[in-house]
């Protein structure tokens, strides 16, 4: 199930992020790509990582706290990591729910 998460969240990070990702991936591979990625857009210009930051609901108190310390860019990479894990979790959770809903409830 954690793998499944992995890959899931890879899919979406790839396809938000515009990553190129390798057909098997570690955690901790794509913490260090979206972490480059992240270096790259911040260059370009902080509209478009906020817009992405705002997107993907990143909390923006946790950002603020994080653009203080050391290693910022792998940082953000694991709160936007975490984040989209939370959101694979929380569809599952929801996708049970109304799985076993009661059959003579729905229309």
């Amino acid at each position: 199930m954690v793998d499944d998460n992995v890959q899931q969240a890879a899919i979406a990070l790839g396809q938000d992020w515009d990553l190129q990702l390798p057909d098997t991936l570690s955690e901790e591979a794509l913490l260090r790509l979206l972490a480059d990625r992240i270096v790259t857009v911040l260059e370009r210009g902080p509209e478009t990582f906020f817009q992405l930051m705002y997107r993907l609901d990143i909390s923006e108190k946790k950002l603020n706290a994080i653009l203080l310390e050391d290693d910022v860019a792998m940082k953000i990479a694991r709160l936007i990591y975490d984040r989209q894990i939370q959101k694979i979790q929380s569809r599952q959770v929801n996708k049970m729910t109304r799985e076993s809903d009661d059959p003579e409830l729905k229309w």
